[in-house]
């Protein structure tokens, strides 16, 4: 698992199998968020499949699934909720961890200053200054 810290509560990943629930356990994570449809990819596991393997190892987990570059305010809110709701540290992951980082940096709007943001996500290997209108105007 490659995964990179944006926070103390919250870090992000590529795809993660049924098979690393247990590990992430060990590691202190308490819950998961993914951030990928089903069926994106022919290899990848369907949500159903993790979500039954993370609660068989005692964490929680939540789909919220984007796509194609898209993210509707919805999905933002959602995100922002699960961050609040769900017991961490949070592991948010999908294909490449982009999308989670991406949602995180939008779900901070007006919650964090925007250099803050931006410092987290660079620091993690996430270059998220495309979004910068975008995050200044949802604050």
């Amino acid at each position: 698992m490659d995964i990179k810290r944006i926070t103390d509560d919250l870090s992000v990943s590529p795809q993660i199998s049924a098979a690393d629930m247990a590990a992430l356990k060990d590691r202190g994570f308490g819950a998961i968020i993914c951030n990928r449809p089903d069926g994106e990819t022919p290899d990848q596991p369907d949500f159903a499949e993790i979500a039954a393997a993370a609660s068989a190892a005692g964490l929680e987990a939540r789909h919220i699934a984007v796509s194609g570059g898209l993210f509707p305010d919805e999905a933002v809110a959602a995100y922002a909720a699960a961050l609040s709701e769900l017991p961490g540290p949070i592991l948010a992951y999908c294909r490449s961890g982009t999308r989670s980082a991406t949602l995180w940096s939008l779900a901070q709007s007006g919650r964090m200053p925007l250099d803050d943001i931006l410092a987290a996500t660079s620091a993690a290997g996430y270059d998220m200054r495309g979004l910068t209108d975008r995050i200044a105007a949802q604050a």
